[in-house]
């Protein structure tokens, strides 16, 4: 018989942000591929001893899968341990694929994403009533190129909250888009490098016109997410728009109006 292998979002980076599934996980495995350039060593404190340790950062797509595959056939549970959440600028279809066409059982265990954490560390929250009830995640081409409509300039145009990841040295690029799209020189940006991670997290705030500038003197440049919202700084707004879910004159399922 075959192991089963598991994709874990181990989280931002903070070893603390893996679920409770993905521990369990961890701890149960027979052998850990890890992505070592980004997740947090730390993750892999929760593996047993004996525990296959294997860090996928000098790796091929085809090497992880043969890695997997043969660990799959000597161990019951086997984990692909990924950054933040699998399902966002990760590999995962290519690699359970060829594991799909080989008979292998496999499974997702989502993890917090980077754009979520950021938001966190910050203290800021990506939607508000009557202010954007949207977020796009994306990213501004690089080696990778864009989807024809995909182009920051063209979601930009939504005036949403924007969480842009994997764009920290096209920086300059998300200036230019942003601005391109109507977004005024002194709109509030948000940039949170290695969100979560113990002593290493750096948060700064700046603006369209100089935010470039800031992230230099911080000597940010990579591992980095950048939020474009209509929400930033809201904390210290004189006035929001009352949620409608807690206002005493709406009523619902759980509640009757009180006014």
């Amino acid at each position: 018989m075959t192991g089963k292998i598991w994709f874990v979002g181990a989280g931002p980076g903070d070893p603390e942000l893996i679920t409770v599934k993905g521990r369990r996980l961890l701890e149960a495995a027979g052998a850990i591929l890890f992505a070592g350039s980004l997740v947090d060593q730390a993750a892999t404190l929760y593996a047993p001893a004996g525990c296959e340790i294997r860090d996928s950062k000098d790796m091929t797509l085809e090497e992880m899968t043969a890695w997997l595959l043969d660990a799959a056939a000597r161990h019951a549970t086997v984990v692909r341990l990924q950054t933040g959440d699998p399902g966002l600028y990760g590999a995962l279809i290519e690699m359970t694929r060829p594991l799909t066409a080989a008979g292998i059982e496999w499974a997702v265990v989502p993890g917090v994403s980077s754009a979520l954490a950021s938001a966190a560390a910050a203290g800021e929250t990506l939607t508000l009533p009557e202010v954007t009830q949207t977020v796009i995640l994306t990213r501004v081409a690089g080696r990778t190129p864009m989807p024809p409509g995909e182009e920051l300039e063209a979601l930009a145009a939504h005036r949403t909250t924007l969480c842009i990841f994997l764009s920290i040295t096209l920086l300059h690029e998300v200036q230019r888009a942003l601005l391109a799209a109507g977004w005024a020189e002194d709109a509030p940006i948000l940039v949170v490098q290695k969100a979560s991670w113990p002593g290493e997290e750096k948060i700064v705030r700046g603006t369209i016109a100089d935010i470039k500038k800031k992230c230099q003197a911080e000597k940010i440049a990579a591992q980095a997410m950048i939020i474009a919202s209509p929400t930033l700084g809201a904390a210290d707004w004189p006035e929001l728009a009352r949620s409608k879910l807690y206002d005493p004159s709406f009523s619902h399922r759980f509640r009757r109006a009180s006014e």
